[in-house]
């Protein structure tokens, strides 16, 4: 099996590599090949040295002939630009979510016509495709059969790249999976430019003895998923199999992972309970009106009777949240937590620190 991941040196990207290349087997054959493709490919990439692994370096419309050069059977499509760079640039995100995801379509569609197999594409979608509308208020619990109604642009072009993949497997050109993210915390390294960044922010840099904003009211609630619960729920709907008995994926509808629904004062809370008050007082609360307008309009409470039909459940607890992150990111953590033998990490110094 040849699979593809776009966005593979991302951080998802990442994990869903090292949870395939420990697996070995995807939808029960073995991975023959899996081909990483990036527009940025770090200079010290151990990965990239692993016998399975190829690598594709540039934007992704480009490379596509480089993709498609022997035949694929999965893609699974994480590469995008993200919320907060969508609303500022609208070009840029139409480019790099709507027009970037059709090209990959078509070339996956050109494959099945000319005999090779139908691709299975996976598309990472967002929570962000919903939004309350006058016209259509959200519901206080959010299902797939939930009319969205974007408030953002990134939500938009999701939307409209989950209704192509829908198109493209009506057509049979590709068997194509919606998998809707919740917002993944806590991400390790450099915060990025997404709306829903300072979720992970307020946890990371605090652990690591840097300062950080809160920018949103403490009492609003988000809707999260910890990174392993997000790469479980990718590679099971990749796996599912087609059909309408038990555990199996039905229609074209688009699949809400799991969330774990919390405050961010309850976030906070859980920050000072694992690390203490002197890590939790590193966290400044001064809202910003824009990032609250896009993360506000994201319900917050999901019915998971889709996810939980796949087998798949919410994280625990946002504790066991943050104490995965330490687990999984121990060269990350600067403070020493209550509890615990193991000696903190020397700090991490600030972006752009000489």
């Amino acid at each position: 099996m040849r699979i593809v991941v776009t966005g593979g040196f991302g951080f998802l990207g990442r994990k869903l590599t090292d949870a395939l290349l420990a697996r070995r087997t995807l939808c029960g054959a073995p991975v023959e090949r899996l081909l990483l493709v990036d527009r940025y490919v770090p200079a010290a990439a151990p990965v990239a040295d692993h016998p399975l692994v190829e690598v594709v370096q540039g934007d992704l419309r480009e490379r596509l002939d480089d993709v498609f050069a022997r035949p694929v059977d999965v893609v699974v499509h994480l590469a995008s630009a993200v919320s907060a760079e969508c609303e500022s640039d609208f070009d840029l995100g139409m480019a790099a979510n709507l027009d970037t995801t059709r090209a990959l379509l078509d070339a996956a569609r050109a494959q099945s016509a000319a005999g090779g197999p139908t691709p299975r594409v996976v598309f990472s979608s967002s929570v962000a495709v919903y939004g309350s509308d006058p016209a259509a208020p959200l519901p206080p619990v959010v299902d797939e059969w939930t009319l969205p109604a974007p408030q953002s642009s990134y939500g938009m072009q999701k939307r409209v790249c989950e209704q192509l993949i829908a198109e493209y497997t009506r057509r049979g050109f590709v068997d194509g999976r919606v998998a809707r993210l919740m917002t993944v915390v806590v991400r390790p390294g450099a915060p990025n430019a997404a709306a829903s960044g300072f979720l992970s922010g307020i946890i990371r840099e605090p652990l690591s003895g840097l300062p950080a904003t809160c920018p949103v009211d403490p009492g609003l609630r988000v809707a999260l998923a910890s990174p392993r619960r997000t790469v479980e729920g990718i590679l099971r709907v990749t796996e599912a199999v087609r059909g309408s008995g038990p555990g199996e994926l039905e229609g074209r509808l688009p699949v809400n992972l799991p969330a774990l629904t919390v405050t961010v004062a309850e976030m906070l809370d859980t920050l000072r309970r694992v690390a203490g008050d002197a890590v939790a007082g590193l966290v400044t609360v001064a809202p910003d009106p824009a990032v609250e307008a896009i993360v506000g309009s994201w319900p917050a409470s999901f019915a998971d009777t889709c996810a939980r039909a796949l087998g798949l459940r919410p994280d625990d607890s946002f504790e066991s949240v943050v104490r995965a992150y330490v687990e999984d990111h121990p060269e990350a953590v600067s403070v020493r937590l209550p509890g615990t033998s193991a000696p903190p990490a020397a700090p991490r110094r600030p972006e752009g620190a000489g």
